[in-house]
């Protein structure tokens, strides 16, 4: 049997994963998938990948896609969610801030360097017309170090996805004051390439799987309440995410999305002139060619 660690964030976007795994997909192809919750998110995985404890993760496009480009030994073999991901914008619930405005030049949050939280604030900035060189932040961990930073002052801002951190608002917790949207595909597959190199047809089954996977549950009757009860939403805000989010059905990939992202990251000086070269090949020529 072809053995795998995966890594992904423990929320709703991964219930394919999750469900395939319990209903014993995987092992009729003789594959078995050892399932990590990754709480401190695609910067985590990034270091799982890095030190061989993670040999699939799936995880931020931006954020493994800098990643790759400077120097991480791994590959995108397919998008995942194909939707933009809304992040919500959080501040203390106590404190005087209304909107994103109120929050230039104050201290974010983040769960590690590289990570959605920390790049995304970039992206919020750039949006913001600010100057993304003064951008200050605080590394908490994961989401529950990003709450606490809020409520000790460490930290003014915090951004996480926003039906993920809804439990909390509703707590008061914290307060959301605004959304910022990916400009691109939100979730990518990623495999260290020492195992692809060894186990590319094993991935090549697993992305089939999680394809078809995906679309059962997307035309599911009662996917609404299952991603209610096992998150913790509510139906109506269950119903707003799934009418507009899509995974990859058919495991097509868009070169264009990534020319975006990395062009993106250029942009906000997050990654080289030299390391933007040749990005296609860095990112998806040990899979594709």
């Amino acid at each position: 049997m072809n053995r795998f660690k995966v890594g992904g964030v423990p929320e709703h976007f991964n219930l394919p994963w999750k469900l395939a795994m319990e209903q014993g997909k995987f092992r009729e192809h003789d594959i078995h998938l050892h399932w990590e919750d990754m709480t401190g998110g695609t910067g985590q995985m990034i270091r799982g990948l890095e030190n061989k404890t993670l040999d699939i993760a799936i995880l931020l496009t931006e954020g493994i896609t800098k990643a790759i480009l400077q120097g991480l030994d791994a590959t995108i073999v397919q998008v995942y969610v194909t939707s933009p991901l809304s992040w919500g914008i959080h501040v203390p619930y106590n404190s005087s801030y209304q909107t994103a405005l109120d929050i230039d030049k104050k201290v974010g949050a983040i769960s590690r360097t590289g990570s959605g939280s920390h790049l995304m604030s970039y992206i919020m900035a750039d949006e913001l017309g600010w100057d993304t060189k003064e951008l200050e932040f605080n590394v908490i961990g994961d989401i529950y170090g990003g709450l606490w930073a809020l409520e000790n002052n460490e930290a003014q801002f915090f951004l996480w996805e926003k039906y993920t951190t809804s439990p909390f608002v509703k707590q008061k917790k914290c307060r959301r004051v605004g959304d910022v949207v990916t400009p691109w595909p939100c979730f990518v597959i990623a495999v260290r390439n020492d195992i692809l190199v060894e186990k590319k047809d094993s991935i090549a089954t697993i992305c089939s799987v999680i394809q078809k996977a995906s679309k059962e549950l997307k035309v599911n009757p009662s996917a609404i309440e299952m991603f209610a009860w096992r998150y913790n939403l509510s139906q109506d805000e269950v119903e707003a995410w799934f009418k507009d989010v899509e995974w990859n059905y058919d495991g097509k990939l868009d070169i264009q999305e990534f020319e975006k992202t990395v062009n993106y990251l250029h942009r906000l000086e997050l990654i080289s002139t030299e390391e933007k070269q040749n990005f296609e090949a860095k990112l998806f020529g040990k899979y594709f060619k």
